[in-house]
């Protein structure tokens, strides 16, 4: 009786090895490993679409078919491998039927990558590299070829019916995402099983190495990157290689990610193993499992998830760089600083984005900047901002070039003064918006040297940015 006992326990936990616990978002995609199939349920969409409505209505081969109405991400089910060697990667998607039944779902899917980001595939910006969204009459779905049918995989063809693309060609270390979607159940809600398995030449040199298994101890998934405001994410570790054997799970997190644990949190759902983390709480969170057989005692994700939250960027000041005047004095170069760590891109006067917070040659007068966080968590309107330009030197020798100096984008500021110094500090001349210096002093020309100069104004009723120009200097050659 012992003996069977025993052989059902290790049955059972097998089977739950091997049963994905369902995750409907790219950014917390279910690690996976091809030494086992893995059972999986779709059962709907996630806290956070993974393709926004507004602006992928289908991309790339994720074609709507027959129901123009249907949802691309509908009972949807994301995985993440990572290739552990170099060669053929494919997989099969079957449909399982449920309480005996004859298999209803239509299973399509879509394969991201290699190494791509979830705010890429949600924006548009990544393009599925293989994917199928074909009506069938088959239960099986995938890479390579149709173990039913023995139809070779190949590019995706609106009304082909033929249900697989072709193998991947993976280099060791490349991440992939794997989206499975029962298109045909779109409208009922209802989960309905599928299992999947990886073929492929590498798989069939070795299940145990084609993919990184050492994946799946990292099993909170990839870091995450969501944008404040975002609905609460809920991070698992139902798919720990503890697999059934739970007793317990303790969460902590580092809210800084620096090494230091801040505070042990508490978990949801069965045995605590769920936490739900809500915006804007950025920090890497661990988990730590107590088995109930003891043996391991205890299984932990050592690396943690780190969580990062992303919001609308915020323009804190601009300013104005003394930088490349050996080559060309007459430059204003300029630098946007943010609040925030987003990944921001820049774009002024309705020009190109460019990754560089650092603009070169900017014309003087009123400009405008529009920021983006490049994660998807939002864009500025276009903000106006003022650069004072100056001339680095001038030549006040009557030759009609260059034979003053004044300052040049002031005119719309309120009571603008520019004060010009020696190197002493003694004031020289006090200009206004539409004023010049000669070079001269009480009448006499000033020798050739370097003077300084600052500038002052009254703030904008219309909250105008100004670029700071620090207390710098201008020089003076006869």
């Amino acid at each position: 009786m012992r003996t069977l006992l025993c052989s059902i326990c290790c049955l059972f936990l097998f089977y739950w090895n091997v049963t994905a616990q369902n995750s409907a978002d790219c950014r917390t995609a279910i690690p996976v490993c091809a030494d086992q199939p893995i059972m999986g349920i779709a059962g709907g969409t996630g806290d956070v679409d993974d393709f926004d409505p507004e602006v992928i209505l289908q991309t790339g081969c994720l074609e709507k078919g027959s129901l123009s109405s249907a949802n691309i991400e509908f009972n949807t089910s994301w995985f993440v491998f990572r290739a552990g060697t170099g060669g053929q990667v494919g997989f099969d998607i079957e449909a399982l039927a449920t309480s005996g039944s004859t298999p209803t779902a239509e299973w399509d899917f879509a394969v991201y990558g290699p190494d791509v980001d979830c705010a890429d595939i949600s924006n548009g910006t990544a393009q599925p590299i293989r994917c199928n969204y074909e009506v069938n009459d088959t239960n099986f779905t995938g890479l390579g070829v149709n173990p039913e049918s023995g139809e070779e995989g190949r590019a995706s063809l609106t009304g082909s019916q033929n249900t697989y693309d072709e193998y991947l060609d993976v280099i060791p270390g490349e991440i992939y995402y794997i989206l499975i979607n029962n298109f045909a159940d779109n409208f009922t809600g209802d989960p309905e099983p599928f299992m999947l398995t990886f073929t492929g030449s590498s798989v069939s040199d070795s299940q145990d190495t084609a993919l990184d298994c050492t994946l799946r101890d990292e099993f909170l998934g990839l870091d995450i990157i969501a944008c404040e405001g975002d609905d609460p994410i809920t991070i698992s570790a139902l798919n720990s290689p503890a697999g059934a054997d739970i007793a317990n799970v303790e969460w902590t997190v580092d809210y800084e990610d620096d090494g230091v644990v801040d505070d042990t949190l508490t978990g949801s759902g069965d045995f605590g193993a769920e936490l739900i983390i809500t915006s804007p709480n950025t920090g890497r969170y661990f988990a730590s499992i107590t088995t109930i057989t003891g043996t391991p005692p205890t299984v932990s994700d050592d690396s943690g998830v780190l969580v990062t939250f992303f919001g609308t960027p915020i323009l804190d000041r601009v300013e104005t760089l003394d930088t490349n005047l050996s080559i060309d004095p007459d430059q204003n170069n300029i630098e946007f600083f943010v609040e925030g760590d987003g990944d921001y891109e820049y774009a002024i006067n309705d020009g190109v984005f460019q990754d560089s917070s650092i603009f070169m040659n900017v014309p003087p007068g009123v400009n405008t900047v529009v920021i983006n966080d490049k994660n998807g968590c939002g864009i500025t309107d276009a903000i106006e901002f003022l650069v004072v330009g100056y001339p680095k030197f001038f030549t006040p020798n009557g030759d009609g070039i260059n034979d003053d100096w004044n300052v040049e984008g002031i005119e719309t500021l309120n009571n603008p003064v520019v004060l010009i110094f020696d190197r002493y500090g003694k004031l020289l001349k006090q200009l206004g918006a539409n004023d010049s210096w000669d070079g001269n002093y009480n009448g006499q020309q000033m020798s050739s040297t370097d003077y300084w100069f600052r500038f002052e104004y009254s703030d904008m009723e219309d909250g105008l940015l100004v670029a700071k120009t620090r207390k710098t200097h201008f020089s003076l050659k006869r």
